[in-house]
């Protein structure tokens, strides 16, 4: 049981067998050794692998892992203060990753069971064809009127960041913290340290703030967006004179290029 369940769940997560060793501490022989039942881990090891994958210690070694079904499956991941965690996803039937919806009323227990298997497995779920395979995403139902013109009950479907430090500056994100809870944000991490992330709102309104890095859980990157509200198109004086500009400046081009 328990030399099939290390094989099928290191080859669900992706993991070579020399991955795996390097996460454990271990060599990769030793890795090549349990999964064809010819040698026993130790039960140091065995509490590092539960803990890797996300299981409990009897989970690993009892439950039958060998036929995947559609739950939640930990997928190991950097945390955007470059600690391993585990990310908690769901699968379909043929494996395809899901997009679960976390809706205004679970944002708080969010925080929570993010990295919880059943709470995301509860979590309502559905798939966009269109960023199928293209990363780990998630959606979220944002309240407010921070981030107009997308109104309140919008949802958002963001693509999960391994490591902020990459995240362009002014990049529409749904935020994670223990401080903030769940909200949606344009983010600056280069404004003033690599400790402080800068969270700005569309809406004018709202003033930007700063939030310690430390106080981050996870960010995604909004990708798209879903809502039974069309944003008004903005026809303002300051809009209309910037077409003008653009038609312009694109005349002048084509003259000259005659």
């Amino acid at each position: 049981m328990l030399s099939g369940n290390l094989k099928n769940i290191r080859k669900r997560l992706g993991f070579t067998q020399a991955q795996l060793a390097e996460k454990l501490n271990i060599k990769r022989s030793l890795i090549g050794a349990y999964e064809e039942g010819r040698a026993e881990p130790k039960l140091s090891t065995l509490v590092s692998m539960a803990r890797l994958f996300g299981i409990s210690l009897d989970s690993l070694i009892t439950q039958d892992h060998s036929q995947p079904l559609p739950n939640a499956i930990p997928q190991p991941e950097k945390s955007t203060d470059g600690k391993l965690r585990v990310l908690a996803i769901t699968v379909d039937k043929e494996q395809n990753e899901n997009i679960e919806l976390v809706p205004q009323r679970a944002s708080a227990g969010y925080l929570n069971g993010y990295a919880d298997p059943e709470f995301i497995e509860d979590l309502p779920k559905f798939r966009l064809p269109m960023l199928a395979g293209t990363g780990t995403y998630r959606a979220f139902e944002i309240s407010g009127d921070s981030m107009l013109p997308l109104v309140s009950g919008t949802v958002i479907v963001g693509r999960f960041v391994e490591d902020w430090s990459h995240i362009k500056d002014g990049t529409p994100c749904i935020l994670v913290s223990k401080r903030e809870g769940v909200v949606f944000k344009r983010l600056y991490n280069k404004v003033h340290s690599s400790a402080l992330m800068m969270l700005h709102s569309d809406n004018p309104v709202y003033p930007p703030y700063e939030l310690p890095v430390t106080d981050i859980l996870e960010i995604w990157e909004a990708k798209a967006y879903i809502s039974n509200s069309f944003p008004m198109a903005d026809l303002s004086l300051s809009k209309l004179s910037s077409i003008v500009l653009d038609l312009q400046h694109e005349v002048m081009k084509l003259k000259k290029a005659i």
